[in-house]
């Protein structure tokens, strides 16, 4: 499963990341310390859920049918 949650958290947190750095240019915060920490938040909040996706990811049975 980490190796998922790997694979994930690149997608993840590159799409929270750069969706955190557009809120905070749209706010009208272009400096460069509020574009860092958007994009850190972004990559924080990434990690636990690049494993919650794994995890129902690997926990997803599809019902046999005959």
């Amino acid at each position: 499963m980490i190796r998922l949650a790997s694979i994930l958290y690149s997608i993840i947190a590159t799409t929270l990341s750069g969706t955190g750095v557009i809120a905070v240019l749209v706010m009208g915060y272009s400096t460069v310390p509020a574009i860092l920490m958007a994009a850190a938040i972004g990559a924080l909040v990434a990690v636990p859920i690049s494993f919650m996706v794994a995890h129902k990811i690997t926990h997803l049975r599809a019902p046999l049918s005959a």
